[in-house]
């Protein structure tokens, strides 16, 4: 029997929340090594693509209000 071999570890899939956090730091280019594997190994892609889109439409639409401040002045 080989007694080297660990049990094998138990995933815990991170909520819709964090997938949103790793998405907000992704989008300013700033994650630590570690944080990213963490992120890798727990969130759902499916969390990530859903979080990706409400980013970029929030990013937009502050983009859109900016402009249209400035224009309005």
């Amino acid at each position: 029997m080989d007694t080297d071999k660990q049990p094998p570890q138990t995933r815990r899939k991170a909520s819709f929340l964090a997938s949103m956090k790793a998405v907000f730091w992704s989008f300013f280019g700033v994650r630590k090594r570690r944080d990213y594997e963490d992120d890798a190994a727990n969130l759902s892609p499916f969390h990530v693509i859903i979080a990706a889109f409400l980013g970029l439409a929030i990013f937009i639409g502050v983009l859109v209000l900016l402009v249209r401040v400035a224009v309005a002045q």
